[in-house]
């Protein structure tokens, strides 16, 4: 018989040659080619078991670096909505201090002219006098001059000699002027001095309070006390500050839509798809609804609970317009007499003058007004799951302020209230006047 792997005579047959290996990487080569082609036997083998626990260790590293990403992008995320409240709510005070600076400057620049004005009529009185004075002697001039004129024409000599006897002497001479005093640098002084003055505003210390952000601030739940508007919701420092002064108001049913529905003795509104019977004169064809309460001086605050997204929370003076006008079924902020914050599904948007600006959304349903009159101020908050300040309006408040709400079709606006809540100022005075 021939050797392996040799070709022998007709019949013989080839015999393949075991593999030469020389080193460790063609033991490694062979092992795989002949797990590859036996694959029953890789898990029972010993490089196929070892193979299998770095697939592991590498997938066990790869689950945890996973983890770690999702945790950077949950970071990166919070900070980036930091960010976005921190430049939304600076962006809401400088805007603030720019209106109120505007508002100042206003005023300034009417009483500037009138300071003006008052100064030019005073530096000028003594030249009108002499102006008067002026005009008289140059008629008396006048006079005598055309008097002598006349006599110098006379051809009788006899008439000549006669008026030149009643010739009177020729008027005085006036005199030196008097100097008019007007200082313009005092003026501008003045100015300058209360120009820095006002520009100080956009320096002085305004921020809203910060709130805080982690549950070891806050203190236990608490609940609100009136069983028809209950409110459930973590109760910051700041909140609670703010409940120093809560009012309870009440919608007023006169000044309701007639696809409104009021419950609850007041403190509820939904807007239904049918009629609720005549609409009241005076009553609001947009589809809002006021409050029976208003502030002209003081601190409020109160809090609204909304069923969903698409509602408005605002004041207004008592002329905003009621009618519908066009085909926008809120007039909210629309005008120069109210201020409005509109809640939307994606996105919050506040409304004055017609003006509006975006903000980033919220998703909670309990909401806070804080109404500092003397200030100037106008403050929207959400209220779940922690206190977050939405925006603020910086104002000059010259009349009384009601509560005004606008809701979608569907939509339900509850007022909530606190046992031990202070009235208005005006309300308490009429109640008290009562007993």
């Amino acid at each position: 018989m021939r050797s392996p792997g040799t070709r022998g005579g007709a019949g013989s047959v080839w015999v393949k040659k075991p593999p030469v290996i020389s080193g460790l990487r063609d033991l490694e080569t062979h092992v795989r080619r002949h797990l590859a082609a036996n694959p029953a036997l890789f898990c029972c083998s010993t490089p196929g078991r070892a193979l299998q626990a770095q697939l592991r260790a590498k997938l066990e590293v790869s689950q945890q670096q996973a983890t770690q990403a999702h945790a950077q992008l949950q970071e990166l995320q919070q900070q980036k909505n930091q960010i976005q409240f921190s430049a939304c709510n600076l962006a809401s005070v400088v805007s603030g201090k720019f209106s109120r600076l505007l508002q100042a400057l206003e005023l300034r620049r009417i009483s500037a002219q009138r300071d003006i004005e008052a100064a030019q009529t005073q530096a000028l009185a003594p030249a009108l006098d002499e102006e008067q004075q002026l005009q008289g002697h140059l008629e008396a001039l006048a006079q005598y001059g055309q008097r002598v004129q006349d006599l110098l024409e006379q051809v009788d000599d006899q008439t000549f000699l006669q008026e030149l006897q009643q010739l009177s002497e020729p008027p005085e001479p006036f005199g030196p002027l008097t100097p008019l005093q007007w200082n313009e640098d005092q003026q501008l002084g003045n100015l300058k001095k209360l120009l820095s003055l006002l520009c100080g505003l956009l320096l002085e210390e305004g921020a809203p309070a910060t709130v805080p952000a982690r549950a070891p601030d806050l203190v236990p739940l608490i609940k609100a006390p009136d069983p028809e508007a209950q409110v459930l919701s973590v109760v910051c420092p700041l909140r609670k500050k703010l409940w120093q002064n809560y009012r309870n108001l009440t919608f007023d049913p006169d000044s309701a839509n007639h696809h409104f529905s009021l419950s609850c003795q007041g403190q509820r509104v939904m807007h239904c798809h049918r009629s609720q019977g005549p609409a009241r004169p005076g009553s609001f064809e947009l589809w809002q609804v006021q409050c029976a309460q208003s502030f002209q001086a003081g601190h409020h605050y109160w809090e609204v609970r909304a069923s969903d997204h698409s509602v408005t929370l605002g004041v207004a003076y008592p002329e905003l317009v009621r009618q519908k006008l066009g085909t926008n079924t809120d007039n909210i902020g629309r005008g120069s007499c109210s201020w409005g914050l509109c809640i939307q599904e994606d996105s919050v948007v506040a409304w004055h003058d017609g003006d509006s600006r975006r903000l980033p959304g919220v998703s909670a349903r309990l909401l806070g007004v804080d109404l500092d009159l003397a200030c100037g101020c106008l403050t929207f908050y959400s209220l779940e799951p922690q206190v977050q300040l939405l925006y603020t309006f910086h104002a000059l408040f010259t009349r009384p302020l009601y509560p005004v709400f606008w809701l979608l079709e569907g939509r339900t606006l509850t007022l909530c209230h606190q046992s031990g809540a202070k009235l208005p100022p005006v309300q308490q005075e009429a109640a008290s006047a009562l007993h």
